[in-house]
């Protein structure tokens, strides 16, 4: 697995190149970790993971990975990363709320308004 972070002012985009499991989450919490206190905004870059476990469930909705107080999303989403993100939000949308993690995607039981 390869890690590389990116910082631009209060923002980090952390690649991930590799599968995300048990075995590599310590590693990527602890480049999450090593992150300077200024930032605010963390990306985390998918686009080189093609299988990712329930660790990246851990990784990604895990209040003390990297804190609470980051604005976290996700980008590069391969078939089964995202599958396994819709299957955990359809099973549980209050524990796994994909509108945090990608910010084009409506919260649960937002409704538009009526014109």
């Amino acid at each position: 697995m390869n890690i590389t972070t990116t910082l631009d002012g209060t923002c980090a985009r952390i690649g991930v190149l590799g599968e995300i499991d048990f075995h590599t989450l310590p590693r990527l919490r602890a480049a999450a970790c090593a992150l300077p206190p200024r930032v605010t905004d963390l990306e985390w870059d998918l686009a080189g993971t093609p299988f990712m476990d329930i660790a990246g469930l851990h990784l990604l909705f895990s209040p003390d990975t990297p804190s609470p107080a980051h604005r976290t999303t996700v980008t590069g989403l391969g078939r089964q990363p995202l599958w396994l993100l819709l299957t955990a939000s359809e099973a549980n949308p209050a524990a796994f709320d994909l509108s945090r993690l990608l910010p084009d995607i409506a919260p649960a039981g937002f409704r538009p308004a009526s014109r």
